[in-house]
């Protein structure tokens, strides 16, 4: 076991504590404004240990076993998305969340995009390097994809949906799809998205009081002062610009710890998690918010090399979905409050306050260090297929190698 971990990736984990580091201050930081938050820093140092744990745990195990049950556990995410609309409360206006304690909530929507990510290595894998069919293979993992984007739709959280698609895009990407299929798709996505760009604004009254009446304004508040500030109403603007104003006011080095009147008078809401970008913007200004990009760089830059040097082909798929699962996170979160994104409520990787998505990624990383760890040995097509010999047969293959000894 001690031989195992000194193979872990070193610099992934110095770059985890770097993370912790930085997500434990500025929380701390955050929450002064608000003395009904006075521990989330603690937490967010105390799920930090479960994810290090987590990784080590996950990261001894053959990922290979992961994706040979990828089936059952994608069955038993779908289970928890659904339960999650009959047992799940709402929080910030996505009825998402199952409420394990006074204290403690899950998302489910979370934990299933790493579910996704194995379940889709799971089909891909039995490809064989071939090239994707567009009905036979294509249009079958679009459907997988889509059943936990609707489902998640359901609960009004639009961040993690969409999650879904970019995971699905970028396992496409490394799945040997047809560049006709792929350029097919990116005219579609583009026209999709001017074609909705032009409608919304054109027609933003009438599809604001469409969502007003199914009660999906928040959906419009969301959308408005990204595409059409002009007519975005006041509650719909305040977070953004007021993000905006504390983003600029920190200038090249920021104000100084502790020290963001923005932050620390409030007027820019849930700072401690969704926002908390705009926390170290305001007080470390542009350096800060340079470091941070850095240190994801290096992060997503290690997780490259071990995709590169892993033998099997089901460790690839797993990184790359990782990989695009965290760079939609960043850009997104940052995205929103640099006018470039819409504000979905993604949180931001690592730093952001927040126990299911911290203990998920770094559940992710886990997924990494055991490729790091076992994809480098001969590919065992037996463990990744049907033709895995059961428990029984290898007791038999056994006793008959004692009996031709003896």
């Amino acid at each position: 076991m001690l031989r195992m971990l000194k193979k872990m990736d070193g610099v992934i984990l110095f770059v985890l504590l770097l993370l912790m580091v930085m997500s434990v201050f500025t929380v701390y930081s955050a929450i002064q404004s608000d003395p009904n938050l006075g521990n989330h820093h603690i937490k967010t140092l105390l799920f930090y240990g479960i994810g290090f744990v987590a990784i080590i745990g996950i990261g001894l195990v053959n990922y290979k076993l992961y994706i040979q049950y990828a089936f059952y556990i994608y069955a038993f995410g779908i289970i928890l998305l659904v339960l999650v609309n009959f047992i799940g409360g709402p929080i910030n206006n996505a009825n998402g969340w199952i409420k394990i304690s006074e204290s403690l909530t899950f998302q489910p929507a979370e934990l299933f995009k790493m579910i996704l990510i194995l379940f889709l290595a799971h089909v891909l894998v039995k490809r064989k390097n071939s090239t994707l069919r567009f009905w036979k293979d294509i249009v079958p993992i679009g459907l997988w994809t889509f059943v936990p984007f609707a489902l998640v739709m359901i609960q009004n959280d639009l961040g993690n949906a969409l999650g879904y698609i970019v995971i699905l895009v970028a396992v496409l990407w490394i799945g040997n799809i047809k560049w006709s299929h792929a350029l097919i798709a990116l005219a579609i996505v583009g026209i999709t998205f001017f074609g909705f760009v032009k409608a919304y604004t054109s027609y933003h009254d009438e599809i604001f009081t469409f969502l007003e009446k199914a009660n999906r304004e928040h959906w419009a508040e969301r959308i408005d002062p990204w595409l059409v500030p002009d007519k975005a109403t006041s509650k719909a603007s305040w977070h953004t610009k007021n993000a905006g104003l504390a983003i600029g006011s920190g200038g090249i080095t920021g104000k100084g710890y502790m020290q963001g009147t923005s932050v620390q008078s409030g007027r820019v809401p849930y700072t401690y998690s969704d926002s908390i970008f705009v926390v170290i913007a305001e007080e470390f200004g542009f350096v800060g918010g340079s470091v941070l990009l850095l240190m994801y760089f290096i992060l997503i830059h290690r997780m490259v090399l071990i995709a590169l040097q892993c033998r099997d082909r089901a460790g690839p798929v797993v990184i790359v979905g990782i990989i695009g699962m965290l760079l939609y996170q960043v850009f997104e979160n940052i995205g929103a409050f640099l006018g470039l994104m819409p504000l979905t409520g993604i949180t931001l990787p690592f730093i952001s306050y927040g126990g299911t998505s911290l203990l998920i990624n770094m559940a992710c990383i886990g997924l990494v260090m055991s490729i790091k760890l076992y994809g480098q040995e001969d590919e065992d097509e037996l463990l990744m297929g049907e033709q895995r010999p059961t428990l029984l047969e290898r007791l038999w293959s056994m006793v008959k190698k004692e009996k031709t000894t003896a």
